[in-house]
């Protein structure tokens, strides 16, 4: 708990870093922590539980790094902007680091679906949720890479837009339903939320 804690006050703070690229890669390190979960509980149900168990917690290794990496990236950017040192090369890493996330979040988003369509059906709303927040951090990401671009044509926010639209069209897939209209386990509550 000490990791989010140091995360979310960093964020509040008046720092430069963390910042808005933090927050995304937080957000998939928390989508891919929630497959985690759903492949773990569903070995009975699911032959390929155990390699998407290993898949997401490889994808949330890494996005915690990019919690870090993003940080650094940026807070490198400004020290050469100040410096006139090597601009360009620590502008190129602002872009890099949060396509790196939105790459991250699409893999996530993918996993998710499949544990929502295949994994225990007890546990779909969580496969749902790490859908939407994986989506979500992608979509995210993606902006930042346009505008740490500055909006130009690049190839790079090409991928980075295509990779977020198809995180956010996972949502409408079969495998992602289960909120609304068919809620999967009744009741979605926190594991601390206890209402009389």
């Amino acid at each position: 708990m000490a990791t989010i804690e140091k995360l979310l006050a960093g964020l509040a703070s008046e720092a430069p870093a963390p910042a808005s690229g933090s927050a995304a890669a937080a957000v998939v390190a928390t989508a891919a922590a929630l497959v985690q979960k759903v492949a773990r509980l569903s070995g009975k149900q699911w032959a390929e539980a155990g390699e998407i168990h290993g898949r997401a917690e490889r994808l949330r290794l890494h996005s915690e790094e990019l919690i870090e990496k993003d940080s650094l990236a940026y807070l490198a950017y400004v020290e050469a902007v100040r410096s006139g040192q090597d601009v360009a090369g620590a502008e190129a890493e602002t872009i890099e680091v949060p396509l790196e996330i939105v790459r991250a979040a699409a893999e996530v988003a993918a996993l998710a679906e499949q544990s929502g369509a295949r994994g225990n059906p007890k546990l779909r709303p969580d496969a749902v949720v790490a859908a939407m927040l994986a989506a979500a951090a992608a979509e995210s990401a993606a902006f930042l890479v346009a505008v740490n671009l500055g909006e130009t044509a690049d190839a790079r926010l090409d991928e980075a837009r295509r990779l977020a639209g198809e995180a956010s069209a996972r949502l409408r897939s079969p495998g992602a339903r289960g909120s609304a209209g068919d809620p999967g386990r009744g009741r979605a509550r926190s594991a601390g939320s206890r209402r009389p």
